[in-house]
């Protein structure tokens, strides 16, 4: 018998890898498009060859976000995600045999700053500026016209955790000792976080909020990604944007109180956003990975019968730090 085929976008990072061994244990043949693999971008010949007969379509295709957003890594931010589903979009769309499903990332920061209530995919409320419109370009270019014979479904992923880089960078920050909450305050207004691509919203100029470090912690355990693909994959009842995120949001105090626990670091020193700010500038990164409040709840998958295996924060970081103990030299390779 033939073997059934999945084809993965953008394979070569954290959640790409998992994903890849995962379909290979359920007896799929892996194909990837990448800058290397089965195809590359650009070579839209190979990119229909691979994609037509294909089972399931996975793209994860995207320029990584834990940099500095100058102009240069704003647009390519944008320009890797959007023209990847484009062409993956017109792959599909010609495909004599086209996927049964595609799932495609997302972000669960789409929503704006929350910390009174959930945002769930039916009444959440979407947000603004820079990193909102990154993932409703990215959204509009996936849901973009008539594929009948595909589903689509996009992953509103939350922070995952597990061996991969915004990971190891928490565990690094609680084993140096300034693994505190993070605290955001007035700092020079700039123009980094501005909207950006055909719809631009938001302001201009940057703004902070009064969180206190209780900005909320929407994440997602690296097996749960694994186990909610396999799950979404098999449900052919369930469609369209579709949070990846556990039930037990944490908010900013918590987290860090347990990274400091799993890092075996008794202190942690706090970071104001007036040291946040430069401090990242040299790490390249930005303020707003950890300073915005993001609240993402998983309503689709919980009504559909969906269990998570890490509902909870501090079992899920005491199965990270189990396989990746915290490293304070982490903090420069992540």
């Amino acid at each position: 018998m033939t073997r059934p085929r999945v084809v993965i976008a953008g394979a070569s990072g954290f959640v790409g890898r998992a994903l890849a061994r995962a379909f290979e244990d359920d007896g799929y043949d892996v194909f990837t498009v990448g800058r290397s693999g089965s195809a590359v971008w650009g070579d839209t010949a190979a990119i229909a060859r691979v994609i037509d007969g294909a089972e399931v379509l996975v793209n994860l295709a995207g320029r990584i976000v834990s940099c500095r957003y100058v102009d240069a890594d704003r647009d390519e931010i944008l320009r890797s995600r959007v023209d990847t589903t484009r062409a993956l979009h017109a792959a599909v769309r010609s495909a004599t045999h086209p996927p049964r499903v595609w799932m495609n990332a997302s972000t669960a920061t789409i929503y704006r700053h929350e910390t009174e209530r959930g945002n769930d995919e039916f009444d959440g409320v979407l947000g603004e500026g820079f990193s909102v419109d990154v993932a409703t370009s990215w959204e509009r270019a996936f849901f973009a016209g008539d594929l009948p014979a595909t589903r689509r479904i996009a992953l509103r992923m939350a922070i995952v955790l597990g061996d991969g880089p915004a990971t190891r960078m928490l565990l690094a920050l609680g084993r140096l000792g300034v693994g505190g909450p993070q605290i955001d305050s007035w700092w020079f207004p700039h123009r980094r976080y501005r909207g950006i691509g055909a719809r631009p919203t938001g302001p201009v100029w940057s703004s902070w909020h009064r969180t206190r470090g209780r900005q909320r912690f929407s994440w997602i355990h690296i097996d749960d990604v694994v186990a909610s693909v396999r799950f979404l994959r098999d449900r052919d009842d369930l469609a369209g944007a579709i949070n990846l995120s556990a039930p037990g949001v944490s908010d900013n105090r918590t987290l860090m109180r347990e990274v400091r626990r799993v890092s075996r670091m008794p202190f942690g020193l706090p970071a104001y956003r007036w040291m946040l700010d430069p401090a990242m500038a040299v790490l390249r990164t930005e303020p707003e990975l950890v300073l915005k409040s993001r609240w993402a709840v998983p309503r689709v998958l919980t009504e559909a019968g969906f269990v998570f295996r890490f509902p909870e924060l501090g079992p899920a970081l005491d199965a990270v730090a189990a396989v990746r103990p915290p490293r304070a030299r982490d903090l420069f390779s992540a």
